[in-house]
């Protein structure tokens, strides 16, 4: 029986993709825990940026926004947005997490509207923030969500955040930089990578006690399988421990 929930899953998950020394631009929730919790414990050195200029902050306890005073504590630099968007535009920033209402199979994001009029949205988002710069200046962007198939969809209602666009070499055509674009999607039930010639999302680790089918019902396109689809690692004691003693000690994220 399992003794972790989904989201702890998700958020381990994603913490173990980052290495000790690089860079990531995060927002706030789960992304902000993921690199909270890889900073606390395989990435000790890990350099966060957060969009209203925190640079390198010491992550006592979660920001519940990136203008919050805590994203400064003990910062290396207390910026301004300017300073870190300039940071992405100068390649200085390795990964970014990001998120939104709707993903395709290509990793484009939405996160401005639902509904096929612009001016007269169904449901109307907050919109990009900084996630478009961080998605077109970034090394490579993840993404955690949700799988469900009201968020992965076949046709976007909104191109908020630039994934691989339309696929194979359309990023690079459309002039954004060389290199960079989609690296990972992690769900509560898998993560993804895009396939390097295609661009399209490609199923490669399942988290235990889930199928490739079941991620596939959870999903609105025809996902790839890599060759070799692995089983994500399971939280250890202690990464749980860190994360609900020491990341999210109120459970806002994780849950009770």
């Amino acid at each position: 029986m399992k003794h972790y929930n989904d989201m702890e899953m998700m958020i381990v998950a994603a913490a173990k993709e980052l290495e000790n020394g690089v860079t990531i631009a995060v927002g706030t929730g789960a992304p902000c825990a993921a690199a909270m919790l890889a900073q606390k414990t395989s990435a000790p050195d890990l350099i966060i940026f957060f969009e209203a200029g925190g640079i390198h902050p010491t992550l006592v306890e979660m920001p519940i926004s990136v203008g919050d005073s805590r994203t400064f504590y003990k910062a290396s630099r207390a910026g301004s947005m300017g300073d870190v968007m300039d940071a992405c535009a100068r390649g200085l920033v390795d990964y970014t997490f990001l998120g939104g209402a709707q993903i395709d199979m290509y990793g484009n994001l939405n996160s401005t509207m639902i509904g096929k009029d612009y001016t007269k949205p169904s449901v109307r988002f907050p919109g990009s923030g900084g996630a478009n710069d961080f998605a077109s200046l970034c090394w490579r962007t993840m993404v955690m969500t949700i799988q469900d198939k009201r968020r992965f969809v076949r046709k976007m209602d909104f191109i908020t955040s630039p994934g691989w666009l339309s696929g194979h070499d359309s990023r690079s055509n459309s002039g954004l930089p060389d290199q960079t674009g989609p690296h990972r999607i992690i769900t509560n039930m898998a993560i993804m990578d895009f396939e390097p010639v295609s661009r399209r999302m490609r199923v490669i680790s399942l988290h235990p006690g889930y199928s490739v089918d079941e991620v596939q019902d959870n999903c609105g396109f025809e996902l790839l399988r890599s060759d070799s689809i692995s089983v994500t690692p399971e939280p250890t004691d202690h990464e749980l421990k860190v994360l609900r003693e020491d990341v999210d000690p109120e459970k806002y994220l994780i849950g009770r």
